[in-house]
């Protein structure tokens, strides 16, 4: 095909030699589709794999996997691939939901796509494609790879908005070997232009968002089913008491919205965030202002760590974020051992939040990262 309003310049930089075959997630969405795409014009054998990992109340308003599985029949035989269902359902609940459950019950606020990635899209999905015949395996996340001597290193997007890096963090050298980011070199706005001009049907369609394969919805109604509630009491710094917290398990450091505690009605009041969870004696702790000391940290520790190479990084000056979208932080890492990691900020970080995870860039390089734990 032709596309003379389009730079397809891209599609020469083939990371795998034709005629491999790759076996490409697709979950009905712009992203995906325009990667198998990519992945057929460079001339792979490409096959899709559709998969369904959610089965509780799949037929609600939320949950809209039949319509995913349609646009992604639609645009396999747009495009000229075969494809093919796999339910994961039974160990995504065993992998990931089981422990995005006992994070929030722990008080911590786990990050279901940093699960997601590592036990389901590049560990049963790589699992499966290999049993396929598959060379490589592709998604449609925003991220690169380059291979340099025997390591494959895992690099950020070219498109900054957009780089999903930070949620790939615990990819290993063994999976990293094994997988191809289509769209790591091109923008978002290039994807939408190549949907419409190749005529996909899902071109217009919304970005997901909410939890990884479950979908987005009212998340506190969602987790009241899962996890018991108990409500408990709101103070301040100073320990008075204002207000009642329905669980601590719905709450995040940080948080500002649905705390149930307003500010003055004149407005000269400062908004109130989250900023401590006392797990023992159930009790929620807010103050006011967005600078507030209790909110900001100079240093961290992070556990369950993972690195995209196999030897522990040396310690040194490097950069981290500690949540998505954040502003590459530079620091140092001042330890790094079997068990955990530490890092010291050159300025002190905002709503350092535990369970999310801290992760560890060397200029473009994603290196990896840990959970935070303080």
């Amino acid at each position: 095909m032709n596309f003379p309003a389009i730079d397809t310049s891209f599609l020469d930089a083939a990371p795998v030699l034709p005629p491999a075959t790759v076996v490409i997630g697709m979950s009905g969405g712009v992203d995906s589709s325009v990667a198998a795409w990519i992945l057929k014009q460079q001339g792979y054998k490409v096959i899709g794999l559709f998969m369904k990992n959610w089965e509780d109340d799949d037929n609600s308003e939320y949950c809209s996997s039949r319509q995913d599985w349609l646009d992604v029949v639609s645009v396999a035989d747009l495009i000229g691939i075969d494809v093919e269902a796999v339910n994961f359902a039974a160990e995504y609940k065993d992998r990931v939901f089981a422990e995005f459950l006992r994070e929030y019950s722990a008080g911590r606020t786990p990050n279901p796509d940093v699960l997601c990635n590592a036990e389901i899209k590049f560990k049963a999905f790589l699992d499966h494609a290999m049993s396929l015949g598959a060379e490589a395996i592709a998604t449609g996340h925003y991220a690169k790879t380059a291979r340099v001597g025997d390591e494959v290193h895992l690099l950020k997007a070219i498109d900054d908005t957009k780089d999903q890096s930070y949620f790939l963090y615990r990819l290993s050298q063994a999976q990293l070997q094994h997988v191809i980011f289509p769209l790591g070199g091109i923008k978002k706005s290039l994807v939408r232009e190549i949907a419409q001009a190749i005529g996909l049907p899902n071109a217009a369609k919304k970005d997901s968002t909410g939890i990884c394969f479950i979908g987005e919805r009212p998340f506190r109604e969602f987790l009241n089913r899962y996890l018991p509630t108990k409500a408990g009491p709101i103070k301040t710094e100073d320990g008075k008491t204002v207000g009642e917290h329905i669980g601590l398990a719905f709450y995040t450091l940080g948080q500002r919205k649905g705390i149930g505690v307003g500010g003055s009605k004149d407005g000269s009041g400062e908004p109130w965030f989250v900023a401590k969870k006392d797990m023992a004696n159930n009790t929620l702790y807010i103050v006011q202002g967005h600078d507030h000391p209790w909110l900001l940290k100079s240093t961290l520790t992070a556990s369950q760590m993972s690195w995209t190479f196999d030897h522990l990084p040396t310690v040194g000056s490097f950069s981290a974020k500690t949540r998505y979208r954040q502003t590459d932080a530079p620091c140092e890492l001042i330890e790094a051992n079997p068990e955990s990691f530490s890092l010291s900020f050159h300025e002190s970080q905002w709503a350092v939040t535990p369970g999310q995870s801290a992760v560890l860039y060397d200029g473009e390089r994603c290196l990896g990262g840990g959970i935070i734990t303080s």
